[in-house]
């Protein structure tokens, strides 16, 4: 626009020309906010038309031509330099001339580098893009191997703890029950009073070292226990019908809410076997910041006769001895949501 603008050093300002400028502005406009090249192919045409019956208009064709040079639309570019030379031959002075025609020339080297710099914005772009997707990609993967290398470990020191309690059932504790054993014949046969004394010092001792053991194999069987893999073992032998079985709980559960759940749950997958027609079922577990939550539901339409039995009996006493609620719904099939608040850690208490 510039270029063609040097135009008036050359001729007299009229309505034309002010029209040739307003119409020549309003291309260039059109080529930045008109992203179809159809309309602005139009748009052009017109101009070029317009430009056959107002010659002034001819001065600014330099610059509608550069954006159909930028979009490559090289059929009604070149028909504005015919229509150009047509209307200016032995009209415009002939610097005024060759000027218009360099302004043609300089247009289209632009419109070529503004095209290539936009193809490199762009590669630049999806690089960009493929670049932030790998990325993505890659951060996911490595949290998949990181939590599937986590479960390995979990599940190797669940079996780890599993064998430690085994051995020192089988060995240990086999020793120890020997030795109580010798230590009661002993005394039963012994006439010595004086030993007497060391015998029952003895005897107490390898008690106490007994019940060591006991809660030791206890503790590590307790502590080896997944409720997520207990869960989904019981639903896996479930066959009466289809379960939906979701866990979204972690993995530090307390002992006493593993053991309940698990109780529970078989409770209640024996209850629809027995007493349901249910067609499918469903066992949730799930971990709020305050609390736990076991959901088993079915769509049962035979009314339950056994609502008062020993199993529903079980299942409050053990939601209430964990603290916790239990909510029984019979419309549309049988629901039994249970929820335990938790508590602060070594709160626990050993129902079982």
């Amino acid at each position: 626009m510039l270029l063609c603008m040097f135009s008036l050093f050359f001729i007299q300002p009229d309505m034309a020309y002010i029209l040739a400028f307003l119409l020549g502005l309003a291309v260039c406009c059109g080529d930045r906010f008109l992203e179809a090249d159809r309309v602005f192919g139009t748009l052009c045409v017109c101009f070029c038309a317009a430009g056959l019956l107002i010659p002034a208009l001819a001065l600014y064709f330099p610059a509608a031509g550069y954006g159909l040079f930028r979009r490559r639309i090289y059929f009604p570019a070149a028909a504005f330099i015919v229509v150009f030379c047509i209307r200016t031959a032995g009209v415009l002075p002939l610097p005024l001339l060759c000027l218009e025609l360099f302004g043609f020339l300089i247009s289209f080297f632009f419109a070529v580098e503004e095209a290539e710099l936009e193809q490199l914005e762009k590669t630049l772009q999806r690089t960009q893009d493929d670049s932030t997707e790998r990325d993505l990609l890659l951060t996911e993967k490595n949290r998949s191997i990181q939590e599937k290398q986590d479960h390995e470990i979990y599940t190797a020191t669940l079996q780890e703890r599993n064998r430690i309690a085994r051995e020192i059932h089988d060995n240990v504790g086999h020793l120890l029950s020997r030795s109580i054993l010798l230590v009661g014949a002993i005394k039963a046969v012994s006439r010595e009073q004086a030993l007497a004394p060391t015998l029952d010092s003895l005897d107490s001792t390898l008690n106490s070292a007994m019940d060591s053991i006991r809660a030791s194999v206890h503790d590590l069987r307790d502590e080896a226990v997944n409720l997520n893999e207990a869960l989904t073992s019981l639903t896996r032998e479930f066959t009466y019908c289809p379960v939906d079985y979701q866990y979204d709980a972690g993995r530090d559960v307390p002992r006493d809410v593993k053991y309940s759940f698990i109780s529970i749950s078989r409770e209640a997958l024996s209850n629809i076997m027995r007493h349901s027609d249910a067609t499918k079922a469903s066992l949730t577990v799930r971990e709020h910041p305050a609390l736990y939550q076991l959901c088993i539901e079915d769509n049962g339409t035979r009314i339950r006769q056994s609502e008062g039995g020993m199993g529903l009996t079980n299942m409050r006493d053990r939601t209430e001895k964990l603290g916790g609620s239990i909510h029984i719904s019979t419309e549309n099939g049988f629901r039994i949501l249970i929820t335990v608040p938790k508590r602060r850690q070594n709160d626990e208490t050993d129902i079982d």
